[in-house]
C-alpha cells in the first residue's frame, strides 16, 4: 500500500478521525453518564431500594468485611459481574477520551501506568497485615483501592497535562520545556511527600512498631528514583514523565514499609513454628515470569528495531487506513513492513511482555498459595477453574493440593493465546489507546492479584 493510496483512504472509506467517537464509544459514554446520574438520583429519592437493598449488600458490605480482622471476604456473582462489566466499559470510555485528548500511548506510557498497577498490590498487602487504622483501611480494599489510586493518578496527570499544554502553546517551547523540567523536579517530590502524609503516615497511628531505618532508606531511594527518572526522560511529555516518576516513587516508598514489616514479623515469628518469612515464592511468581518476558523480548527485538526504523509501530496500520481497507487486499500489503515484521516485533513490545508476566505471575502465585501454602480462593470464576482441577485430582487419585495447578495451566494457555492474538492483531492508528488500556485492564486482574499473593506468601499474612 503506497503513500498515494494512504492519502486517498483518509478521505474515502478510511479510518475515522481521532476526534470522532464511534457509535459504540458514544453509546458507552452516554450509558455511563446516564447510569451515574440515575444512581445519584436514586440514592436521593429512594436510598432504601438503591443502597440498602442494592449496592450495600453487593458492593459495600463485602468491602467492610474484607477490611475486618477476619478479612478476605469472597466475591459473589453479582459484584463479579458488576466489576467485570464496569472494567470493560471504563476501558472503552477512557480510551475514547484519551484519544481525543491526544494523550501519549507509547511504551513509556505503558511502563508509567504499570507502576500504578504495581502500587495497588503493594498497598493491599500492607492492609492484609492490618497496618492501616480502622476507617482508612477501606481505601485499600478492591475496588476502592483502584478508585483511590486512580484519583492520585488523575491529579498528577492533570497537573502534568497542563504543563504539556503550556509547552504546546508557547512561542519558545525549548525555554518552556526547561521550566517544566524544573517544575517537575520540585513538584513531584513535594507531591510524594503528600502521598506519604495521606497514605502511609496513618500506619504510625496504629500499635505496629516498625523499624525506622528501612523507612528512611525507602524515602531517600524513592526521591532519588523520581529525580533519576525525570533526568532520563527529558525527551518525553510531562504527562508520561510525571506518571512514571510519581508511580515508581510511590512504589519504592511503600516498599520501605514492606521491608520494615518483614523485619518486625521475622522477630515475632521466632517462637512461632506455624509462621515464617519466606522469599523463595519470588523466584516462582516474579523471577520466572520475568525470564519468560526476557525470552520474548529477545525473540522480537530485532524485528521491532527494524520496524520502528521504517516509521511504524508493530501491528498499527498507517495513518488514515482502516482495518477493512487493509484486509481487503492481502496481496497488496503482503510486503509492507507492518506485515513482514509485526508478528515477531510484537513479542518484544511491552504490551505483550507485561500481559504475559502478569498472567503467569497470577497463575503461579495462585498455585503456590492454594496447593502449597493452603490459602483459599475468593474469586468466583477462579474457584470454578480450581474446582475442575480438584475433580481431576480425585479421578487420578492425586492427594497434593486442591486443584490450583489447573488454574496455572489455564493461565499458561491464556498467555499463549495472548501472544498469538497480539502478534497477529492489526489495529488502526486511532485504536492505539484502546490497546494500551486493554493491557492495563488485563494487568489489573492478573499482575496485581499475582503480586499481592506473592507478598502475602512471603509475609505469611
Amino acid at each position: 500500500m503506497d503513500a498515494s493510496s494512504e492519502t486517498e483512504s483518509s478521505t474515502e472509506g478510511g479510518a475515522l478521525p481521532d476526534e470522532t467517537y464511534s457509535l459504540l464509544e458514544s453509546a458507552v459514554l452516554w450509558a455511563l453518564l446516564l447510569i451515574g446520574l440515575g444512581t445519584a438520583i436514586g440514592l436521593v429519592v429512594s436510598p432504601e431500594a438503591v443502597w440498602d437493598e442494592g449496592l450495600a449488600p453487593v458492593v459495600w458490605d463485602p468491602i467492610v468485611e474484607d477490611a475486618s480482622e477476619t478479612g478476605d471476604a469472597g466475591y459473589n456473582p453479582w459484584n463479579t459481574t458488576l466489576y467485570t462489566v464496569g472494567l470493560f466499559a471504563a476501558v472503552l470510555a477512557l480510551q475514547a477520551v484519551f484519544r481525543r485528548w491526544r494523550l501519549p500511548s507509547d511504551d513509556l506510557m505503558v511502563f508509567a501506568l504499570t507502576s500504578w498497577v504495581i502500587l495497588a498490590p503493594v498497598l493491599r498487602v500492607l492492609e492484609d497485615a492490618h497496618l492501616f487504622p480502622e476507617g482508612k483501611d477501606l481505601l485499600y480494599i478492591s475496588p476502592l483501592i483502584h478508585l483511590h489510586l486512580a484519583a492520585w493518578l488523575v491529579g498528577v496527570g492533570l497537573i502534568a497535562h497542563r504543563l504539556d499544554v503550556a509547552v504546546a502553546r508557547s512561542e519558545r517551547p525549548s525555554v518552556v520545556e526547561r521550566r517544566v523540567h524544573h517544575v517537575l523536579l520540585f513538584a513531584l517530590p513535594l507531591g510524594l511527600s503528600g502521598f506519604w502524609a495521606w497514605v502511609l503516615q496513618p500506619i504510625h497511628e496504629t500499635d505496629m512498631a516498625l523499624d525506622t531505618l528501612p523507612l528512611v532508606v525507602g524515602a531517600f531511594v524513592a526521591l532519588g528514583g523520581v529525580v533519576l527518572i525525570l533526568m532520563r526522560t527529558t525527551h518525553a511529555e510531562a504527562l508520561t514523565r510525571a506518571l512514571l516518576a510519581f508511580g515508581s516513587g510511590a512504589v519504592i516508598l511503600s516498599l520501605g514499609y514492606y521491608v520494615a514489616l518483614a523485619m518486625h514479623l521475622s522477630e515475632a515469628y521466632v517462637d512461632d513454628p506455624y509462621n515464617t518469612i519466606v522469599l523463595w515464592p519470588i523466584l516462582v511468581g516474579v523471577v520466572l515470569p520475568c525470564l519468560v518476558g526476557v525470552a520474548l523480548h529477545r525473540l522480537g527485538a530485532s524485528d521491532l528495531r527494524h520496524l520502528r526504523a521504517s516509521g511504524h509501530e508493530p501491528g498499527v496500520l498507517p495513518v488514515g487506513v482502516s482495518l477493512d481497507q487493509w484486509e481487503s487486499d492481502p496481496e497488496a500489503v503482503a510486503n509492507h513492513p507492518i506485515e513482514r515484521l509485526s508478528n515477531r516485533a510484537m513479542l518484544a513490545s511491552p504490551l505483550v511482555i507485561l500481559m504475559v508476566v502478569g498472567q503467569l505471575s497470577d497463575g503461579l502465585a495462585t498455585f503456590l498459595g492454594l496447593d502449597v501454602f493452603g490459602y483459599g480462593e475468593k474469586h468466583v470464576a477462579s474457584q470454578g477453574v480450581i474446582d475442575i482441577g480438584a475433580r481431576i485430582n480425585d479421578r487420578l487419585g492425586i492427594e497434593f493440593g486442591v486443584g490450583a495447578w489447573f488454574f496455572a495451566v489455564i493461565k499458561i494457555a491464556l498467555v499463549s493465546a495472548i501472544v498469538v492474538l497480539f502478534s497477529r492483531m492489526r489495529v488502526e492508528q486511532r485504536q492505539q489507546h484502546l490497546r494500551v488500556l486493554v493491557v492495563l485492564a488485563v494487568m489489573v486482574v492478573g499482575l496485581a492479584p499475582g503480586l499481592r499473593d506473592i507478598g502475602r506468601l512471603i509475609l505469611d499474612v
